[in-house]
Formats: C-alpha cells, sequence, structure tokens
C-alpha cells in the first residue's frame, strides 16, 4: 500500500511539475524589433496584425466624423412641415 501511494506522488509531482511549457523570454526580441531604424512608424512595426488594426481604426474614425459632419448639417437646416 505504502508503495503505491509513492508510485502516485511521483506521478502526480511529474505531471505537475513538467506539464507547463517553457517559453523562453521574448522582450529582447521585441526591443531589438521596435528600436531598429527602418524607416517604418513605431505604430506598424508590429507586423501585419498592426497595419489590419491601424487602417481600420481610421476607416472607423473617418466614418465616424462623416457621420457627425451629417448629424449636424441635418441639424442646421431642419425639415420643413407640409
Amino acid at each position: 500500500m505504502f508503495r503505491q501511494i509513492q508510485a502516485l506522488q511521483a506521478v502526480a509531482r511529474r505531471s505537475i511539475s513538467s506539464s507547463a511549457v517553457r517559453q523562453g523570454n521574448k522582450v529582447p526580441h521585441k526591443q531589438k524589433l521596435f528600436q531598429e531604424d527602418n524607416g517604418m512608424p513605431v505604430h506598424l512595426k508590429g507586423g501585419s496584425a498592426d497595419a489590419l488594426l491601424y487602417r481600420t481604426t481610421m476607416v472607423l474614425t473617418v466614418m465616424g466624423v462623416g457621420y457627425v459632419v451629417y448629424e449636424l448639417v441635418k441639424a442646421a437646416y431642419p425639415q420643413k412641415k407640409e
């Protein structure tokens, strides 16, 4: 019985300590990438995901400004009641 408990403890200890996958430190790589002088703006140095996020933000901003201007013009010239 004691031997079975020891075996169970060894299996439990092994699975807990080795279950996490070790990942390396990514900070030095990111620092090198973002500090590189290649003429790109820093908000686009992250790759295609950053470019997509930037373009989406710009499109939504322009659409929002257009909608606000439309509503202001519509409010400035009220509809005639017939």
